[in-house]
């Protein structure tokens, strides 16, 4: 299968909106997006399988929102209401584990991961 590639980040202000993207290979059960800032541990953000609505942790709910483009293999990130707190590297990575597994956004379920696209967040 071919890795996953993010792109779309980007420096922002506080308040505004960021679209990411994922390229997968087709076959992938469920795609999440994780991030990390520096000094903190990698966690999870949402993530989408088809079939099912898209799930998304506290933190980002109701500001973020996860798409699939089908047609092209992608899936979408949306990110409006930007805060400094936002600022990470976000990832993209594939889970192919029952669905209930998959949803903990626990990164030893994923297998495949992208390389990263940098958000920065300035107040």
């Amino acid at each position: 299968a071919q890795p996953l590639v993010e792109s779309g980040g980007e420096s922002v202000q506080a308040g505004d909106s960021l679209r990411l993207s994922c390229a997968y290979s087709g076959g992938e059960y469920y795609i999440g997006w994780f991030r990390q800032a520096p000094g903190k541990e990698r966690e999870g953000v949402g993530g989408f399988t088809d079939h099912e609505s898209a799930n998304y942790v506290a933190s980002v709910k109701g500001r973020f929102t996860i798409t699939k483009d089908r047609a092209k293999n992608t899936l979408w990130l949306e990110m409006k209401n930007l805060s400094p707190e936002d600022t990470a590297m976000y990832y993209c990575a594939a889970c192919n584990n029952a669905y209930s597994t998959c949803v903990r956004l626990e990164g030893r379920f994923f297998h495949r991961w992208g390389q990263g696209t940098q958000v920065t967040v300035s107040s």
